[in-house]
């Protein structure tokens, strides 16, 4: 038995979580524009290290709207749990994309250090770095309140880069507003290196995020919830459960368990009673949810399946 065939978004979604990718994948060559231009003014190693950033965004948002387009497709014969999962893929990606990145800033920012920056133009560099840091901030809190709303693991994913990408432009301005105010050059690379140790933090996380849904780990809240629904279920109709399990697939959660009856029941009336505690299982968690129960009788249960075997 089962309840929620799946889940597929509505096409109000579908244009809403495309909308939102074009409109991410747009401003990051815009940005991608403006922060070269700024690099080439100003020879700055912080502001190429943003740059970097960016071009690592374009190419993670390009993998993502490919994603989000795949995770639309329902359930066929070769994928019978549908596709929803590449957006554990698609957050990997982008993960490591952002670490490539931070590798590459460190080099060159340690590479400034060494030989010694060179810089010109500092005030009309951060006034652009400043303009892409305002337009990241808000296309990253779009991406992700969309993405919470419409249940999107892949544009949550893509919104925290951008915001990653936000608070890059913001490093990068500190360090060259105080390279302006004290004449000491050298801020320009450290400012480089806080913002490589800042996105490899971010990176890292995305990685563990794609890593933990790849490999199915249980999300403790999601099974303290199912848990309670269940006890409570069980107690009101007397029956029992058994070998719970549930996992993420990005946009919905796949949650199975066994139900077991007495003998007395009719199969009618267990079907029924089943159904009812699906419904109430399903409706614990925000997210889409397809459950599905397995019934079987108390009274032969050890016989039928021995200690160990479901």
């Amino acid at each position: 038995m089962s309840v929620n065939d799946g889940w597929v978004p509505a096409d109000g979604d579908r244009y809403a979580l495309r909308f939102a990718m074009t409109l991410s994948l747009v401003i990051g060559l815009l940005m991608f524009a403006i922060k070269v231009g700024a690099y080439w003014l100003t020879g700055s190693a912080a502001i190429l290290s943003d740059a970097a950033e960016s071009v690592v965004h374009v190419a993670a948002v390009t993998f993502a709207f490919f994603s989000l387009r795949l995770s639309f497709k329902p359930a066929d014969e070769e994928h019978r749990y549908g596709h929803a999962k590449i957006s554990f893929f698609s957050a990997g990606f982008e993960g490591a994309m952002i670490l490539l990145a931070a590798i590459y800033i460190a080099y060159e920012a340690i590479h400034n250090l060494i030989v010694g920056p060179e810089l010109e133009n500092l005030g009309i560099g951060t006034a652009l770095t400043a303009l892409a840091m305002l337009i990241n901030g808000g296309l990253g809190y779009y991406l992700i309140t969309t993405g919470r709303r419409r249940r999107s693991l892949i544009l949550i994913a893509n919104g925290k880069h951008v915001l990653t990408d936000c608070w890059t432009s913001l490093g990068v301005i500190l360090g060259l507003v105080l390279a302006l105010a004290t004449g000491w050059l050298a801020w320009d690379p450290i400012a480089a290196l806080v913002v490589a140790g800042n996105i490899l933090i971010s990176g890292i996380g995305l990685i563990r995020e794609s890593i933990r849904g790849l490999m199915d780990v249980a999300d403790p809240a999601i099974d303290r919830q199912l848990t309670e629904v269940l006890d409570e279920q069980v107690r009101n109709y007397s029956i029992r459960y058994h070998d719970l399990r549930h996992r993420s697939l990005g946009s919905m959660y796949w949650v199975e368990v066994h139900l077991l009856f007495p003998e007395s029941v009719k199969i009618g009336e267990a079907h029924r009673i089943a159904t009812a505690i699906e419904a109430q299982m399903a409706a614990a968690i925000d997210t889409p949810t397809h459950v599905t129960t397995h019934l079987e009788a108390i009274e032969d249960h050890d016989h039928i399946h021995p200690p160990g075997d479901h």
